[in-house]
């Protein structure tokens, strides 16, 4: 895994804690860990389905 891989997915742990304490600023440590794991996975998720698309495309054209 590269750098930016990575970096991407920590962004998307970041955005989901921040976004679950806009719902709920007196969510406990519990909740705010899920959401970071969630944003986490659900970011690498996303990088990876883009990249397949782009391989995907290249072959074909």
């Amino acid at each position: 895994m590269g750098f930016m891989e990575e970096a991407e997915k920590l962004a998307g742990a970041a955005a989901a804690v921040e976004g679950m304490k806009k719902l709920d600023p007196n969510a406990s440590i519990f909740t705010e860990a899920a959401a970071a794991i969630t944003g986490y996975e659900g970011a690498g998720a996303i990088a990876e389905h883009f990249e397949k698309k782009d391989d995907d495309s290249e072959q074909k054209g």
